[in-house]
């Protein structure tokens, strides 16, 4: 059931395009991510290589910059391989931070400063993390978070006297290269460990599908994700030039001119992102440079075909696929202008060259075309396992029953596979979901919701939006002496889980439905209604036209009603993307320029009312409303 999808008739052949990309002879496999980088340079080495802002470094000033992190963690470290915490905002120095740490024989696992500082623990101490490399903007928090004996250093502080030469170090093709931590089902996240040899043959299946040159510019819309380290090396080990972007401080409005200012010719989005880029969109755009759009994180649908066809060039091809932080990319299914989606779904596609994927029931018994099993994948280059979690290793990952290196893989998801080969996604057999591009154990925040002093049960499931987007529902049962408000349920969880991880509606039951053989009833659990959640402030009415205008707004981004001036916005269930697509709404509303931080400075329409009123240049004021002129604010 493997094979090229360019061997596929509704893969479009014709539509690659036609630069050159640097081949993976069957003699460069066997060896590290560094060396393949470190060849790059040379044939390159006066080609941009990382461009955010302003700041543009070329491949040979990024080796540099990387060989300087290298010999300046060889200082302070032996030369044993050990897991190196990078705390770095997305950029130039996140990058040559993660080719030091490999360079120096590490292995880098990536921190995030905006998750909780109790989730960051638990990563550090399952990570074993003793050496902690940070960027002036996160030493703070990552001295914070550095607990005894793990020592911190400041990227600001290593010396651009230190030698910048390659450090041409035997470093094995087995050698881990990272881990990747994801939502883990115990209630703690688990890291997903890496080695060179594998990362490079994942890398390799998704150079080929996009079939990456070194004349791309690749925008890099996420950090920290599997997909984005995945990202950082597509395009570092060919000769492209990588364009990060932090969208939640840019906002969703401002990424078209972005793509357009930038000439960014492959952009990998998450569906809903795509869907609130597309909201954003004049249809003046063009956007003449992008050849190359690919949806990833949630399902995909025929109408977010319809807003490719409707938005995108003719030149542009619209990819969809399957991958996963253990498996890297497996699938691919590319759409162009022809191409017509029958039902709602959008298939997952064939199989990338090197990917073999198979369809097996419970028994482990491979199911035949048009019947749906759990996606299995059979590989010699799968992630190695997880890191210190021999258990889990053991329950996802298996020999190969029939022998050799290979391994396989159980996804947990299901799928049915068409005669031609083509896979269709068929949900999760678990209860791991995918919610604005992350992947989510609903019994990690089970787990958490739980120990809240006031809630006697607890069960999490994913549902769906009308744009078919995952999101989260709480059901939740209390103590007899007290109720909690949905206000301090989302509180108590922001202290231990990313804000991604926090349901977006909250049901409090009088009790949870049981079958009857005394097990939970999923499937009675009630849909959640639209009216507003019980919280820790009073409903209050507007009281002028622009409150009255900014309450409707809500009202249609949350679908929740009646929405009061003093409700926080991200207690009714908003999130960075519903945000973005409210500040959106605001500024073609009232010709404003507003970023989406305002919304998370102000976020109840009273206060943004305030806000805007303190930051506008010009104002009317009238008994019945504000007029607004434009500015930047």
């Amino acid at each position: 059931m493997s094979g090229s999808m360019y061997s596929k008739p509704v893969q479009n052949p014709h539509d690659k395009p036609s630069n050159e990309f640097v081949s993976f002879g069957p003699e460069q496999l066997e060896q590290t991510l560094i060396e393949r980088f470190e060849k790059i340079v040379h044939r390159y080495p006066h080609h941009v290589a990382v461009k955010m802002g302003e700041v543009a470094v070329t491949y040979a000033e990024l080796n540099a910059m990387s060989n300087r992190v290298a010999r300046a963690i060889l200082t302070q470290r032996a030369s044993d391989p050990e897991p190196i915490g990078l705390f770095f905002a997305t950029g130039v120095a996140q990058i040559a931070a993660v080719l030091g740490v490999l360079k120096a024989g590490k292995f880098f696992v990536l921190l995030d400063s905006s998750f909780p500082k109790d989730r960051i623990a638990v990563i550090l101490e399952d990570s074993q993390v003793q050496f902690l490399l940070a960027d002036e903007q996160n030493i703070t928090f990552a001295r914070e978070s550095a607990d005894n004996g793990c020592r911190v250093m400041a990227f600001e502080s290593i010396s651009d006297r230190v030698f910048a030469e390659d450090l041409e170090l035997e470093i094995p093709s087995q050698a881990l290269s990272h881990i990747v931590y994801t939502s883990g089902s115990t209630g703690r996240p688990k890291g997903v460990a890496w080695n060179h040899l594998n990362k490079l043959q994942s890398v390799m299946r998704r150079i080929y599908a996009d079939h990456v040159c070194a004349q791309d510019r690749i925008a890099a819309l996420s950090s920290g994700t599997a997909n984005a380290v995945t990202n950082i090396f597509v395009t570092l080990l060919n000769g492209a030039a990588l364009l990060p972007l932090d969208v939640k401080e840019m906002g969703v409005n401002r990424l078209a001119h972005w793509l357009l200012e930038e000439r960014i010719s492959v952009c990998q989005i998450a569906s809903p992102l795509f869907r609130k880029l597309c909201e954003a969109l004049t249809g003046e755009e063009g956007f003449p440079d992008l050849r190359l759009l690919r949806l990833r994180s949630e399902a995909v649908y025929k109408t977010d075909v319809d807003l490719y066809k409707k938005h995108f060039p003719p030149t542009c091809l619209l990819a969809n696929g399957l991958s996963s932080s253990e498996t890297g990319p497996l699938m691919e299914y590319a759409i162009n202008r022809d191409t017509e989606i029958t039902g709602n779904e959008v298939p997952l596609g064939y199989a990338l060259e090197g990917a073999e994927v198979l369809l097996l029931d419970d028994e482990g018994k491979q199911v035949g075309y048009n019947e749906v099993g759990q996606i299995v994948v059979r590989s010699r280059y799968l992630a190695e396992g997880y890191w210190r979690r021999p258990d889990l290793t053991k329950t996802k990952f298996k020999p190969d029953p029939s022998g050799g290196q290979e391994r396989l893989y159980l996804t947990g998801d299901l799928g049915l596979m068409r005669p031609d080969g083509c896979l269709l996604y068929k949900g999760r057999k678990d209860f791991r979901v995918k919610v604005r591009g992350y992947g989510v154990e609903t019994a990690e925040v089970e787990k958490r919701l739980l120990s809240h002093p006031d809630v006697r049960e607890a069960v999490v499931v994913a549902k769906q939006n009308r744009l078919g987007e995952s999101y989260l529902v709480a059901y939740f049962t209390a103590q007899s002496h007290s109720a909690p408000t949905v206000s301090e349920l989302r509180g108590f969880l922001l202290e231990k889980l990313a804000d991604y991880m926090v349901p977006s509606s909250f049901v409090m039951l009088d009790g949870m439905p049981l079958t009857p053989n005394g097990k939970l009833d999923r499937s009675a659990l009630p849909v959640p209604d639209s009216s507003r959640p019980q919280l820790d402030v009073a409903y209050a009415a507007p009281r002028s036209s622009i409150e009255e205008k900014l309450v409707e707004l809500w009202e249609e981004i949350l679908d929740v009603r009646p929405i009061g001036i003093h409700d926080n916005f991200f207690d009714l269930g908003g999130h960075s993307l519903a945000g973005a697509s409210l500040i959106s709404r605001l500024n073609r509303t009232f010709g404003l320029d507003l970023a989406v931080r305002v919304l998370f400075e102000a976020p109840t329409v009273a206060q943004l009312t305030s806000s805007i009123s303190c930051r506008a240049p010009v104002w009317s004021r009238q008994d019945t409303g504000i007029l607004f002129s434009r500015g930047r604010w």
